[in-house]
């Protein structure tokens, strides 16, 4: 096995249990009857689940690998410097964290030269620990992944959703045109945040594509990478090789893609 990839895999393991532990600190700031009088006290919620999971997952990532980066703001986007970075959600869906919602959990994604190379998603609700390691397959809970096996957009389950607040009317333009060619081609449409929890479906073969226009780092890259390790593929919405550097995000089976693509290369 190649050496930095015999690494990785051990590596990952104690990449799983850095985000378990910041998910247990979120699990105990959970509640189901949130009291938020409006966006200022949500906003303020927001950065103290922030805070408070940095302060696990930050010291426990760097202590794993000292020379790698940090992206500081979880919601950036385009290509890294060279080299190797962490790129973390510490609450991943804290929107839904903050209201009760129970579609949120912690991620950690080792980037290197702007490739995803490991990743480890919680999801403390559940118990569940997906993780992946390039060219070494995607699990849950240590079980193989593998991608839905069906044929046709017309029986799929599909998703997307918004990256973040404040997206441009462009990007919410090219959202709704694509809901509405997809209402078209596909058999149901989940439209929902985070990114990361639908593309884990998608890589359990629960769901059959998700796609996305703008790009978020940390919403994509865990995903990305489960997705493609579970068999799956991973391209812009016109089928071209996907990049932090992409404009837009599509992960689906290989069977659905050619379909997948065809729909969404509409949106101009």
């Amino acid at each position: 096995m190649n050496p930095a990839r015999a690494g990785d895999q051990a590596l990952v393991a104690k990449v799983a249990a850095v985000v378990r532990d910041a998910g247990t600190q979120m699990l105990e700031r959970f509640t189901t009857t949130p009291r938020l009088a409006g966006r200022d006290d949500v906003v303020a919620a927001i950065y103290a689940n922030d805070d408070a999971s940095l302060d696990i997952l930050k010291p426990g990532l760097t202590r794993l690998r000292p020379g790698a980066g940090w992206v500081d703001d979880e919601l950036e986007s385009g290509a890294l410097p060279e080299g190797e970075w962490w790129v973390a959600d510490p609450v991943e869906g804290n929107i839904n964290h903050v209201h009760g919602m129970r579609d949120w959990g912690v991620t950690a994604t080792l980037v290197r030269d702007n490739i995803p190379v490991l990743t480890a998603v919680h999801l403390p609700l559940t118990g569940e620990t997906y993780s992946a390691v390039q060219a070494g397959g995607a699990f849950l809970n240590g079980v193989s992944l593998r991608h839905s096996p069906k044929t046709g957009l017309d029986g799929a389950l599909v998703g997307t959703g918004q990256a973040k607040p404040g997206e441009s009317a462009e990007a919410f333009r090219r959202i709704g045109a694509s809901v509405t060619a997809m209402l078209h081609a596909a058999m149901v449409i989940r439209v929902s945040v985070p990114a990361t929890l639908q593309l884990l479906e998608v890589a359990a073969g629960r769901m059959d594509a998700f796609w996305q226009f703008s790009q978020v780092r940390s919403g994509l890259l865990a995903g990305a990478l489960l997705v493609a390790e579970a068999g799956g593929v991973v391209t812009d919405t016109r089928g071209r090789p996907w990049s932090l550097a992409s404009d837009d995000f599509l992960a689906t089976t290989p069977a659905l893609h050619a379909a997948a693509v065809k729909t969404l290369s509409t949106i101009s």
